[in-house]
């Protein structure tokens, strides 16, 4: 496919995953060029067969929040430059804080937290030369209410929002913007995992029932469209209602 000085293009990291594999598609669709991440070979290959009806319309590129040289070598790319960014990208890491790791704590924050404000700081001043741009960051609702043994993930995901509410805040005035979704249980990856070991799970949930993959892809579509931009520097939450009242209390 030719490509043009003045298209868009949104980058995706985490990009093998599910919803960033349905996202896509309606970048495409939109005019969007994604640059989807993957951190091995098996990763690529994953997004090459899902996304081979649109050969040509996508970038794939090497990125792994645990290796400093991946992080170094995207951006020594020329096209490492992007109008968006939506971020799906998140390792697990389950335990109680009384038996942890010590060693896998370190490795787990140093690659959630600390190597994404790396690449925060380095996406971030390549849109401000060109006085554009808009983040999403795709949280959990374990942010706001975790499961035991769900401690470290939580942690990650508020300094992770904390992160990206500060972009917002720091950069609006030079046109970028952030938005974090705080997603419910999703019929997609580890979610649809969890709901299908524990499927009693969506009873909590007002709505009866876990969220698609395609309505998160859609609500992202959104936030990264011109009538969200007044969303900046907060939090939205997509549960169904999960954490508005007490377990055990939502139906009557």
């Amino acid at each position: 496919m030719k490509r043009h000085d003045d298209e868009k293009k949104g980058l995706i990291l985490g990009g093998t995953c599910e919803l960033a594999l349905c996202l896509a598609p309606m970048l495409i669709a939109k005019e969007i060029v994604p640059v989807l991440t993957f951190r091995s070979e098996e990763g690529q290959r994953r997004i090459e067969e899902k996304l081979a009806p649109y050969a040509g319309h996508y970038e794939t590129v090497r990125l792994d929040l645990n290796d400093t040289a991946s992080i170094e070598a995207f951006f020594s790319r020329t096209s490492s430059s992007c109008d968006f960014l939506v971020d799906f990208a998140q390792s697990d890491y389950e335990a109680f804080i009384a038996g942890a790791d010590e060693s896998r704590i370190y490795s787990y924050f140093m690659e959630n937290v600390a190597a994404r404000a790396v690449f925060l700081k380095h996406v971030t001043r390549a849109m401000l030369g060109r006085r554009r741009g808009r983040l999403v960051y795709v949280s959990s609702s374990a942010a706001e209410r975790p499961a035991p043994g769900q401690g470290f993930y939580s942690a990650a995901k508020l300094a992770s929002e904390a992160l990206y509410r500060n972009c917002g805040l720091e950069m609006a005035g030079k046109g970028i913007t952030s938005v974090i979704l705080r997603a419910g249980y999703v019929e997609a990856g580890r979610g649809r995992i969890f709901l299908e070991t524990r499927p009693d799970a969506v009873k909590q949930v007002p709505i009866g029932r876990a969220l698609k993959a395609g309505e998160v892809a859609e609500t992202i579509l959104f936030l990264l469209g011109p009538a969200a931009e007044g969303i900046n520097a907060t939090v939205l939450t997509m549960d169904g209602g999960l954490c508005a009242g007490k377990i055990g209390l939502l139906k009557a």
